[in-house]
């Protein structure tokens, strides 16, 4: 009797020393930063105010290119989520008249999503993928809320040079699948 009570206690002891090292483990685990999680980080880093050139390929007419585009970009939500607000410059913040088109960065889990609000009338959603120079922030098309009648936004590019200089490269889907290119070359103002 007492060699079966020893073995049980000499069990218990066993399990229990092996599922304190399995929840140290995965708290270990849990303390390191997801990949989404150091790009979400990075992306934070472009909170301010932003302005410069926008090059668009193929070159659409109606878009004029002689003025620069300002980015706004503030962190909100306790920290939860990066607002991306983009205008031309020196226009007033009146989204009935102008484009005004806004971009939610969030994560969701261990995945980096944005969601953009197109003047377009439509919401793509895109994931980021892994980054390996920890510089490029690149995200992909998930799906898409809201009409395609328009076109929409279907990928997207974010390049820190440095603390005051980033890219954008956004390609947005046209009728008919074809991409149009913009490229912004920004400085940050604030």
């Amino acid at each position: 009797m007492k060699s079966l009570r020893a073995m049980l206690v000499v069990a218990l002891i066993t399990l229990s020393a092996v599922l304190i090292l399995l929840a140290t483990a995965a708290s270990a685990q849990s303390g390191s930063q997801s990949g989404a999680q150091k790009s979400f980080d990075t992306l934070k880093t472009l909170a301010g105010s932003w302005e410069g050139p926008v090059t668009v390929t193929p070159a659409q007419p109606e878009m004029s290119m002689d003025k620069p585009v300002h980015v706004s970009m503030r962190v909100t939500s306790r920290g939860n989520a990066l607002v991306h607000e983009m205008q031309e410059a020196g226009t007033t913040e009146d989204a009935n008249r102008y484009d005004h088109p806004v971009t939610m960065f969030y994560l969701d889990g261990d995945r980096l999503f944005l969601t953009h609000y197109c003047d377009a009338g439509n919401r793509p959603r895109m994931a980021a993928k892994a980054s390996a120079d920890g510089k490029t922030v690149e995200f992909e098309f998930v799906d898409l809320s809201g009409g395609n009648q328009y076109g929409h936004m279907y990928h997207a590019v974010f390049t820190i040079a440095d603390a005051n200089h980033h890219l954008e490269d956004w390609t947005f889907m046209m009728p008919g699948d074809k991409p149009m290119h913009a490229h912004f070359d920004l400085q940050k103002t604030k």
